[in-house]
């Protein structure tokens, strides 16, 4: 799929149908096999039977990589109603958005079930002993959920929007139930992966490029530190032109902010923000961690607070801070710096007293824009993709 959410009955998003099984033909192309004939099954139970038959159908001579990703439990909040009395029967009438959680539950719980089933196929086809597991999300809970005690959420690089737990089962760990607070990037999954294959880039007929991972499996099997520094964002003027239109782009440069050691921040208009989304096309934008340290600096920064640790309803639906006078997308221009040794909840910006630690971040800005390519203005479908004959296909 190309979109981030569908219809989990008719595959489709909005008016078209996102929903194919792709394969390789004998050229070794790519066969757009768009499925209409599977509308009315749920697709948690669709991919998960086709990654079953991926498994039992192996030749374990060659490696396998099966990468399941799951539209569970993105929104739409929709799951066959048998399977909601079954699973979901606990919860109480009492609590906000009883219908919605009871969904909700029931989406994860057969994810669950099909996560279970996917293992089962492994170990009946013999795979498991050489198997690694990873079980991971790719952000924080967004504004129907809670994050504490963490700061922010989805779409937010406060913690309770960057932070996301993972595990990992593998009878090639040599340590094993403990928890690992080592840091880690999304990116790191690729270079390790290669890596346990035996997969040797350097051979390859055409060159590997330059990747941002690194292998962590050290780090997972033996609680070795790994990296120390993990770039979250990296926005400059000098090597993209925004594609998002004139209107985002003009609204989003007449108010810069310089990278700078100030803590000084500037409110800006919500209303010509957050429409528009000129906050994620930010003329300067810049945000890293760096051992314990964690600086956030430029236009555009979407200031979130903190969920409840009661779960609330006022509360748990909505980002405040802790005084209650901000909304969910408070938008600012400035400059933050955490230590999250000691303020894991991001309550404390220390940009003004720890001036030395900010430019020495700001320092490593520069070797992170040398490796940026130059993105030209382009026009296309606001999604990046275009609508063909009721198929949601890419615009390239």
């Amino acid at each position: 799929m190309y979109l981030a959410e569908q219809n989990y009955y008719s595959h489709k998003s909005v008016e078209g149908i996102d929903f194919r099984d792709n394969y390789l033909d004998a050229d070794g192309n790519v066969v757009d096999n768009v499925r209409r004939d599977l509308e009315g099954q749920y697709s948690t139970h669709l991919f998960t039977n086709r990654s079953v038959e991926l498994i039992q159908a192996h030749d374990q001579n060659e490696p396998l990589f099966l990468y399941l990703a799951y539209t569970s439990v993105h929104t739409p909040h929709q799951a066959p109603q048998e399977d909601v009395e079954k699973y979901a029967m606990n919860i109480s009438a009492n609590i906000t958005d009883f219908l919605m959680r009871k969904k909700y539950s029931t989406m994860i719980s057969i994810m669950d079930e099909g996560v279970g089933k996917v293992v089962d196929a492994l170990k009946l086809k013999g795979m498991m002993e050489n198997t690694v597991l990873v079980f991971t999300s790719d952000n924080g809970a967004g504004l129907s959920g809670s994050n504490y005690p963490l700061r922010g959420g989805k779409r937010s690089f406060f913690e309770g929007g960057v932070r996301a737990a993972s595990f990992v089962y593998s009878p090639r760990l040599e340590k094993s139930g403990y928890i690992n607070k080592n840091l880690h990037h999304v990116t790191d999954w690729y270079a390790t992966f290669q890596k346990l294959a035996g997969d040797k880039p350097n051979l390859h007929q055409k060159p590997q490029l330059e990747i941002d991972g690194v292998d962590i499996w050290s780090s997972l099997s033996k609680g070795e530190p790994c990296r120390d520094e993990v770039l979250y964002e990296l926005r400059d003027p000098s090597k993209r032109l925004d594609s998002t239109g004139k209107d985002a782009r003009d609204v989003a440069r007449a108010y810069p902010v310089s990278l700078n050691t100030s803590s000084t921040t500037i409110q800006l208009p919500y209303d010509e923000m957050r429409p528009l989304k000129a906050l994620n096309y930010a003329q300067d934008f810049f945000a890293i961690r760096w051992k314990n340290w964690k600086l956030i600096t430029g236009t555009g920064i979407t200031l979130h607070g903190w969920t409840s640790s009661t779960g609330q309803t006022d509360e748990y639906e909505q980002f405040t801070d802790e005084s209650g006078n901000l909304h969910d997308w408070t938008i600012v221009s400035g400059t933050f710096l955490f230590d999250l040794t000691v303020d894991i909840r991001e309550k404390n910006n220390l940009a003004d007293d720890y001036p030395d630690v900010v430019k020495k971040l700001l320092n490593k800005r520069q070797s992170y824009v040398e490796k940026v390519k130059f993105i030209s203005e382009r026009k296309y479908d606001k999604h990046g993709i275009s609508l063909v004959d009721g198929v949601w296909k890419p615009w390239v």
